[in-house]
């Protein structure tokens, strides 16, 4: 013999027969051939046994009277993701966090402005924000010694 190490003999006493591919018994670990593996072929004492009958036989059985529990085709959520604004009962598939609050919102309610947002100072009105917005881009562009007219040559601010 070429490989004395492969493979395993049968478990049951009348067989002994050399298996190259074993099957372990799950109640007892035994190991087994093919004709010997079910439970009842090689009596197995620590088989399972309720009222005398085969699990499968009983798990088939369970089958055909159309159970409908299956846990693996439960419907999963999608959208799980609830705006907080009051009000709002939209619900998004991705997380849209407010970066000064922290909630979760919409993506209606994302910006600070939509969702009254009491993270950090701001205006509370649309109008007030873009008024403060405007007025900082004008300070901006007035605060440098260099500054670009509309005729798009350069100005230098010069001291007399």
């Amino acid at each position: 013999m070429e490989f004395p190490g492969l493979g395993e003999h049968c478990s049951e006493r009348s067989c002994k027969q050399l298996d190259f591919l074993p099957l372990k018994c799950d109640a007892c670990g035994e190991v087994f051939c093919k004709d010997h593996i079910r439970y009842d072929d090689h009596k197995c004492s620590s088989a399972y046994k309720k009222k005398g009958e085969i699990p499968d036989i009983v798990v088939g059985a369970h089958m055909d009277k159309d159970c409908k529990y299956n846990p693996a085709q439960q419907k999963q959520k999608i959208f799980t993701n609830k705006c907080l604004k009051p009000g709002c009962k939209r619900k998004e598939m991705m997380k849209v966090t407010c970066e000064q609050c922290g909630g979760n919102f919409c993506i209606k309610h994302r910006h600070p402005l939509d969702h009254d947002c009491k993270g950090s100072s701001h205006p509370t009105s649309k109008a007030g924000y873009a008024a403060l917005m405007r007025a900082s881009q004008t300070a901006f562009k007035s605060a440098g010694a260099i500054g670009v007219p509309s005729n798009g040559g350069l100005q230098h601010n010069r001291c007399r």
